[in-house]
């Protein structure tokens, strides 16, 4: 029983180590994405196979297997947003961005994703902005966002 439960923490602290590993791999892509290259090294480095990498990369919705903009826009989806309006902001996101969720906008700046809970209900409807958080959105709010980052890139 205590060996299984050594084992059980082996395991754990393997797989953190490995997620830690691809979120370095990731970070360092200027596109932030995981290439095959970088599932290859992480497979290499921990002595698993590409199957085993590519379930866990697959999984998480923090890594992606294709490439993204500069910007990637993850909008919360959960309840409280969405009762505080987030599916208008999302429209608003899209024609700001131009581009959909799911998507890369055309000249790369802007990745449109879905986020499960941003932890932000307090100033719903939130979303985040690679690692800054924004909440109490709306429309003017928004628009403010997206064009200072426009701008910033011109």
């Amino acid at each position: 029983m205590k060996y299984e439960a050594g084992l059980q923490k082996d395991r754990a602290e393997k797989k953190s180590l490995i997620i830690e590993h691809l979120h370095s791999l990731q970070d360092a892509n200027p596109k932030q994405f995981l290439s095959e290259d970088d599932l290859k090294k992480c497979a290499k480095e921990f002595n698993l196979t590409m199957a085993e990498v590519y379930g866990i990369a697959s999984y998480y919705s923090m890594f992606s297997l294709k490439p993204r903009g500069k910007y990637i826009i993850r909008l919360c989806k959960s309840s409280v947003c969405h009762m505080m309006g987030a599916e208008n902001m999302a429209s608003k996101i899209e024609s700001l961005c131009k581009t959909k969720f799911g998507n890369t906008s055309a000249n790369d700046l802007f990745t449109l994703e879905y986020a499960e809970c941003l932890g932000q209900c307090e100033k719903a409807p939130a979303m985040m902005i690679n690692k800054n958080v924004h909440g109490s959105l709306n429309p003017e709010s928004l628009e403010k966002i997206i064009e200072n980052l426009k701008k910033e890139n011109a």
